[in-house]
């Protein structure tokens, strides 16, 4: 295989995360690419009125590409829609950007996730489909802490071991996991033991564990931002405040 052969990628499964115009027609991309991880490409002439690749480099919908070059920035060659996802709406809409945002921060490129990119398509499908979008954005937060090797122990305590109870009070503490609550308040979050539990199982019906874990997994991502603001977040709280 040459060189060149070797730096030519055809027909990959990706997502767009985000794109900006580039000198008069064409776009700058960063991609989510099935085996190949986050990306950015230069499309050229993209933004010409009569360009292939016109209405077809949109977010949220999965995608063929192809590309070829080496270097920080590929070269798109080609871009094929897959179909068979709704567009989103409305909050759905500024829930899959903060997907993006999330993706964008946090993961490095040219490091492949192939499950957490399966987990993504699911989850914008579940966005389109489902009503509870903040049970759907919390399995997502979980899952992508855990492929960035934060998995979450949510069943133990940490040190001890000792099975967490439903009933009683903890404090989760960022690197360390769930400690006894022994009423200082300088060491972790406080969280119940049902909460954990219900996280544990992907389970959000309770208004209780739905409220603690959306405070928890703001804790966690909010240390491995370190310090970034998330646009969409601070976004959507506005929204909300309505």
């Amino acid at each position: 295989m040459t060189a060149a052969n070797r730096n030519r990628h055809q027909d990959e499964l990706a997502f767009v995360l985000h794109s900006y115009p580039f000198r008069e027609t064409s776009l700058i991309l960063d991609v989510f690419s099935r085996q190949h991880g986050r990306l950015a490409m230069v499309a050229r002439g993209a933004r010409r009125p009569r360009s292939a690749l016109r209405g077809v480099l949109m977010n949220f919908q999965p995608l063929l590409l192809s590309w070829f070059g080496k270097g920080e920035v590929r070269t798109l060659h080609s871009a094929e829609w897959q179909g068979g996802q709704p567009y989103l709406q409305g909050t759905a809409l500024m829930c899959g950007f903060y997907l993006n945002e999330l993706l964008l921060n946090l993961l490095a490129r040219d490091d492949p996730h192939e499950q957490l990119f399966d987990y993504y398509r699911e989850t914008v499908h579940r966005l389109a489909h489902e009503a509870d979008q903040a049970a759907t954005l919390r399995c997502f937060e979980k899952h992508l802490l855990q492929e960035l090797g934060y998995a979450l122990v949510l069943d133990r305590e940490a040190g001890s071991g000792k099975a967490i109870q439903a009933e009683l009070c903890y404090r989760y503490a960022v690197e360390r996991g769930a400690l006894p609550d022994d009423g200082d308040d300088r060491v972790g979050l406080p969280v119940l033991g049902k909460t954990m539990l219900d996280m544990a199982a992907d389970d959000y019906t309770d208004p209780a564990t739905a409220q603690q874990s959306k405070q928890l997994m703001r804790v966690l991502l909010n240390h491995q931002l370190g310090g970034k603001i998330l646009h969409t977040r601070e976004l959507i709280k506005d929204l909300q405040k309505l």
